[in-house]
């Protein structure tokens, strides 16, 4: 599910928000465990009310491509996460900045239906992927 439109497709399938919103915890339920020595002040998301760790690394088998790892302490923002590290991952440094993920956001209708405090929360993330992703170029 690493592309938008795939992204999109999936959530006009389900019916309504409340299948939308068990779909998002079942991603977060099956995101990677994030090793706990990412889990630092550099990789902390502060703004997020949640508690939201998120790291870059550079792919090993072609370092130009980059993957994130991730951790939350909520359900729902630790879904978003997952989503976001899928779309985000095993992609160039150009092509994460470049990333509309705000059109996807929109798309998805995810401002609809989640709190500010959340909507900001998943700014912050996203800001703090592309700080990390930045940083380990």
């Amino acid at each position: 599910m690493s592309n938008v439109n795939e992204i999109v497709d999936i959530f006009e399938f389900l019916d309504d928000w409340d299948a939308r919103y068990q779909y998002l915890r079942e991603l977060g339920e099956n995101l990677p465990p994030m090793p706990d020595e990412l889990k630092t002040e550099e990789n902390w998301v502060r703004p997020c009310m949640s508690r939201v760790y998120v790291a870059a690394q550079r792919v090993a088998d072609d370092p130009v491509l980059i993957r994130f790892v991730g951790d939350c302490d909520t359900a729902i923002i630790k879904g978003v996460l997952a989503l976001l590290i899928d779309l985000l991952s095993n992609r160039p440094l150009r092509e994460i900045q470049n990333m509309d993920v705000d059109g996807l956001f929109k798309r998805l209708h995810l401002e609809e239906h989640l709190s500010p405090s959340r909507h900001v929360g998943i700014y912050a993330i996203l800001e703090k992927m592309i700080e990390r992703a930045t940083a380990s170029v």
